[in-house]
């Protein structure tokens, strides 16, 4: 049986160790040719947002960007200049008479298919191809439509974008938010107990609705899926599904170490990880950050520039300035991970605090840690809250704190932050370290648990672990965490040695290259595209890619 080895080193791997790649120069073809890319994202701001400042590059260049993505992240798109295309009118196969989510319509498809005692997580193996038959004919027509010269996507959420895409012959560019393809197998380790990856294999190959699926697709489409898991388990069918370059938002020394069977594994396939640390967006910028369910659920307020006016006079005057944020998807109503959300095993059952409870134990332990008397005493406390109606309930918030929906979490990370509570998600925690931040991290799940130990490798900063008590015992466990993230944001504040091992870190982010090098990567990987017939096996046809579309702008959603 294959094994997975949860490595929790760093700085021992990085694959294919070899001098950065240099794109700075394009051939003057390639360059200024105007092209059209299809981005397809999901509703998730943590994948989304280091999208954006690559669309925004690509724009401004004189290319045309098409997103495939969810209402909610409409104004964060078009923000950059590109054309937002809501999912639910590309994929109506898959959305007509079924409720989109933040996995698709995975809620609906759980429903139809009688799943409803598994886990979220396990329902997204189970239905993975049988969401993916449902959602390619769309994608194919778009990208016909709008003559796409190469396709950006989230490998974790999207597949259904690296599949159209080689499907028709075009070039396909994952984008990776997560601490690297290593990252995925530790979290496999761990995201499934007590069953095993084993056990997670036989229970997705047994799974009738998925083979029913995975045998149309390879008839209509001529693509092979995986009945289970891929070989070795670890491998992301959505990074292997691209070819040639896939980007990552870290640095090579930063990222989870791999182990030898999955470095081969995509080898074997032709793929180079090109990490380009944080995609910061330029100041102001509009970004994702709700995480509702429903588009009519979207009233985030705006983030006030009274925020970052108020946190430049702090920096101006030397006041020290405290950062909370428990990202979006804990303060948002996702099933099992939001707002009400707890634990969930394989099996079905919900255990521990509440995504509610959790948030509310940590804000409050920050209030106790740095609470003052007035407004103009201690350090400025900036508190981003999440889009729910009545976050704070009985909360008592001190004078010296700014409470908000949402926050400019890059802009004031710049501004200059002595302390940084963060729920670990990568875009926080990279781009709190790119900016030389330390760090207390309160994981809620995922690569979230793997980032609070990586901070406590590094040195960047401390973590305080998801409480996960017996029935009975929630009130003593949410008091037990509110005291441990006042003690840790205190300590992290205090001691100079994390303020250094950040700093450390944000020069090694610095070289990675960003958003330039990768907007040089996507140009050049359609560039290497353009011109090659292929034929595109959904049509029947000899299909030239990379072609200009002059009607690009006359699509719906434009």
């Amino acid at each position: 049986a294959q094994a997975i080895v949860a490595q929790t080193s760093i700085n021992q791997w990085s694959l294919r160790q070899r001098p950065p790649r240099q794109f700075s120069r394009l051939s003057s073809t390639a360059s200024s040719m105007p092209k059209s890319f299809a981005f397809v994202f999901p509703m998730a701001s943590g994948h989304i947002n280091p999208s954006l400042p690559i669309a925004r590059g690509l724009v401004e260049r004189g290319h045309q960007v098409h997103y495939v993505c969810a209402q909610q992240m409409r104004k964060a798109i078009e923000d950059t200049g590109a054309v937002f295309h809501a999912q639910i009118d590309v994929e109506p196969e898959l959305y007509e008479g079924r409720a989109p989510d933040a996995f698709g319509a995975l809620g609906s498809l759980q429903q139809e298919h009688g799943l409803q005692g598994d886990s979220i997580s396990l329902v997204r193996l189970k239905l993975t191809s049988v969401q993916l038959e449902l959602q390619i004919p769309g994608m194919l027509r778009l990208l016909r439509e709008i003559g796409a010269a190469a396709v950006v996507y989230d490998p974790l959420f999207n597949v259904e974008a690296a599949l159209a895409a080689k499907t028709i012959g075009i070039p396909a560019v994952p984008l990776l938010t997560i601490a690297g393809p290593g990252c995925w197998e530790n979290m496999l380790a761990e995201r499934f107990k007590p069953l095993t990856p084993e056990d997670v294999d036989i229970a997705v190959t047994q799974c009738a609705p998925n083979i029913a699926a995975v045998e149309r697709i390879r008839k209509k489409y001529g693509i092979d899926l995986d009945l289970g898991l891929p070989r070795p388990f670890a491998v992301l069918p959505g990074v292997a599904a691209a070819q040639g370059s896939c980007l990552v938002t870290t640095s090579s020394d930063l990222s989870d170490p791999m182990s030898h069977a999955l470095q081969e594994a995509y080898a074997s396939h032709g793929l180079e990880f090109e990490f380009v640390g944080p995609l910061l967006d330029k100041p102001g910028a509009v970004r994702g950050g709700v995480f509702l369910n429903k588009a009519e659920e979207c009233c985030q307020e705006p983030c006030s520039d009274d925020i970052v006016e108020r946190v430049r006079a702090a920096r101006t005057v030397g006041r020290a300035v405290v950062m909370v944020s428990m990202g979006t998807v804990i303060t948002g109503s996702v099933p099992q991970y939001g707002w009400e959300g707890r634990i969930v095993d394989p099996d079905g059952r919900a255990h521990g605090l509440t995504g509610r409870e959790i948030c509310r134990a940590a804000w409050t332990g920050a209030f106790d840690a740095f609470g003052a008397a007035s407004a103009d005493e201690g350090p400025l406390l900036v508190v981003g809250l999440g889009p729910q109606p009545d976050p704070l309930g009985d909360l008592t918030v001190p004078p010296n704190a700014i409470c908000a929906q949402t926050l400019p979490q890059v802009d004031i990370l710049k501004m200059g932050v002595d302390a940084f509570l963060t729920h670990g998600g990568q875009n926080s925690f990279t781009e709190s370290l790119a900016q030389g931040t330390p760090v207390v991290v309160c994981p809620g799940f995922g690569d979230q648990v793997i980032n609070s130990r990586k901070a406590v490798d590094l040195g960047v900063g401390l973590k305080v672990d998801r409480p996960d008590p017996r029935v009975g015992d929630e009130l003593a466990a949410s008091e037990r965490y509110r005291s441990d993230v006042r003690d840790a944001l205190r300590s992290v504040y205090s001691e100079e040695r994390f303020k250094q091992a950040a700093a450390e870190c944000a020069e090694r982010l610095r070289l990675a290259g960003g958003v330039e090098k990768s907007i040089n990567l996507v140009l050049a990987v359609a560039s290497r595209g353009q011109g090659v017939r292929l034929v595109d096996k959904a049509a029947g046809h000899v299909n030239p890619v990379a072609q200009a579309s002059t009607t690009a702008h006359h699509l719906a959603g434009a």
